[in-house]
């Protein structure tokens, strides 16, 4: 198993298929942001499938496909499948904003991704014009039907509750999980890039005592995916509540993941500048154990712990760019 120098094991790679996305939503991509990666930088299928069979030779188990917003890179769905058929990929998933999945959620499913995350931040039409510069709602909730109907169980929706902006509608959208049996997540906002740095985000860990004696909330020993989420249901089991804590309640102890960005860039951290670049060792030709060797290279730089409190202005990256 890949380790770093702080004892956490990695077992979980998310992969960025793309940096473009078609929303703007306030808190990611700034509107009229033009500076998205050429597309001769992208990593191929074939690149990408590299590293990701050399992770899992190296013990990694969890894989994520994200963006930008991936399903805007054609052939997605070619690609699950040769993942989803690696040795060692136990558990390959995908993180959505929703738009265009009533078309491609069969064949991701045929493909082999068995869990989506879905991002949505209100089911006012209007506040998902504000938030996200695009009249999208009714495509996201027909792609989450479509979900649905492919075979996907345990769909996860993401909500990035803004204050005075939806953390008014949390209520609504959890009625709405349980209507569905949608699992919701709350995820605070990170100060990563001008559009992070501005966004006012809600207080998750004041919030959930309110949601747990609003809704008979109890902790939850479930495991749901390998990310930092904690769980919260209610007592009949029909509910599941997850929250991501980056400012209020950080995880780094527990941080078992790394990214990778499309142009082939391994980032160690959200919240810090470590990377290593794999791009130019993949087009050199390296040997499989060349390649492995710079993965435990990489995974050597990994920081203890993100800055976004005590330095919050210091990442300025966009997440569309880290990847997801």
């Amino acid at each position: 198993m890949l380790s770093d120098r702080f004892g956490r094991t990695i077992d979980y790679l998310r992969v960025s298929v793309t940096d473009r996305c078609d929303l703007r939503c306030s808190y990611c991509i700034p509107k009229g942001f033009k500076g998205f990666e050429e597309p001769e930088n992208w990593l191929s299928f074939d690149e990408m499938t590299r590293v990701i069979a050399a992770f899992a030779r190296l013990g990694t188990r969890r894989f994520r496909l994200t963006g930008g917003e991936p399903l805007l890179r054609r052939g997605l769905p070619a690609l699950a499948a040769r993942l989803s058929a690696l040795p060692g990929v136990d558990d390959l998933s995908l993180t959505t904003n929703g738009t265009q999945l009533q078309h491609q959620a069969q064949a991701l499913h045929d493909a082999g991704v068995r869990r989506l995350n879905v991002s949505l931040d209100s089911l006012r039409a209007e506040c998902v014009q504000s938030i996200c510069g695009s009249d999208s709602l009714d495509k996201v909730l027909d792609g989450l039907a479509a979900a649905r109907h492919a075979g996907f169980s345990a769909i996860k929706i993401n909500m990035v509750p803004l204050l005075g902006v939806n953390d008014g509608d949390i209520e609504a959208m959890i009625a709405y999980c349980i209507e569905h049996g949608f699992i919701l997540r709350l995820i605070e906002a990170m100060p990563m890039g001008s559009t992070g740095q501005h966004a006012q985000g809600l207080d998750l860990t004041r919030k959930l005592d309110e949601l747990t004696r609003r809704f008979g909330l109890h902790a939850s020993c479930k495991t749901l995916g390998g990310g930092p989420a904690r769980y919260w249901e209610s007592r009949d089991g029909s509910f599941t509540l997850g929250l991501i804590t980056p400012m209020s309640q950080h995880f780094c102890a527990s941080c078992n993941r790394v990214r990778l960005s499309v142009d082939g860039t391994l980032y160690m951290c959200l919240g810090q500048e470590e990377r290593f670049e794999l791009r130019p060792l993949l087009r050199a030709g390296c040997s499989d154990a060349r390649l492995e060797a710079a993965i435990r290279d990489a995974i050597e730089l990994k920081p203890e712990k993100h800055d976004f409190i005590t330095q919050p202005s210091r990442v300025v990256r966009f997440m569309s760019m880290t990847g997801g």
